[in-house]
């Protein structure tokens, strides 16, 4: 329902993400233009594909989560701090504020350099080495398998769900382990969960949930501490029966959003 105790469900945007590179680090951002259908701009159009992940850019097909490289399976990854220039494909990264290595993705030299760097991450060998991609129009979100719609759809966290959780565990958890596009409060916790085929306000855009996002392993990872401290699905079952935190939502009429752009549900 949209109404909790009588009152409509209404919040504000509080971050914008998106994650250029699948597995790599958020790239904070300050407005953006959702397009109905669309998914949210240069989230997941790129990554690093195993070396059997059975990827053929001249026959696409969505393949799952776990045949690029990604945080429920590399949790190192979370120790690097990447930014991905999606003009230039310009890719940097550091280690504790220290640069590690920059590489012009856009060239055969850049992507080799980029691919072997992670393969001796990784400690894998020749024949195992991961390949950059890049799909677009296609994502390689988690739920691109589903769907094309879930794969163009944005994910939206509801901070106060974070909140309430880590207040029923006794641990402060940080919303970036769930890896949202769309960052909120000013919801009842858990409130989002019940709106799924419902209609939503996010400023001008509308947009209809879909899917409830079940969580994986990959929010066990610390995104500052790079270990694994939580076995936070496992928690959710625990404490509330399911695996759950955030959702999915489709764009269906476009519109600019900011940080500070109202959310809200209307509808019975």
């Amino acid at each position: 329902m949209c109404f909790e105790r009588g009152r409509m469900l209404t919040g504000n945007i509080q971050a914008l993400y998106h994650y250029p590179v699948k597995g790599l680090t958020a790239q904070r951002i300050d407005h953006v233009r959702l397009n109905p259908a669309q998914g949210f701009p240069f989230d997941r159009e790129f990554g690093f594909a195993r070396h059997d992940s059975g990827y053929d850019p001249n026959a696409y097909k969505p393949l799952p989560k776990t045949r690029f490289l990604m945080l429920m399976m590399d949790e190192r990854l979370a120790g690097l701090e990447s930014h991905f220039d999606t003009e230039t494909w310009q890719l940097s990264l550091h280690v504790q504020g220290k640069p590690l290595m920059a590489a012009d993705l856009s060239t055969q030299k850049g992507r080799q350099e980029t691919e072997t760097f992670f393969a001796r991450m990784f400690d894998m060998t020749a024949d195992e080495m991961p390949r950059f991609v890049h799909a677009a129009p296609h994502r390689f979100t988690d739920v691109s398998v589903a769907s094309e719609a879930l794969m163009n759809a944005v994910s939206l966290i509801n901070t106060n769900s974070v909140k309430a959780f880590g207040e029923k565990i006794g641990q402060e958890i940080d919303p970036m382990r769930f890896r949202g596009n769309i960052l909120f409060d000013g919801w009842p916790p858990f409130s989002e969960l019940d709106l799924v085929g419902k209609e939503i306000r996010i400023g001008d855009a509308r947009a209809k949930i879909t899917l409830r996002t079940r969580r994986c392993a990959a929010t066990e990872v610390n995104p500052k501490t790079v270990k694994r401290d939580l076995p936070l699905p496992r928690l959710l079952v625990q404490h509330y029966g399911h695996a759950d935190m955030g959702v999915y939502a489709e764009i269906e009429t476009g519109a600019e959003i900011e940080p500070g752009t109202p959310i809200r549900c209307e509808g019975v």
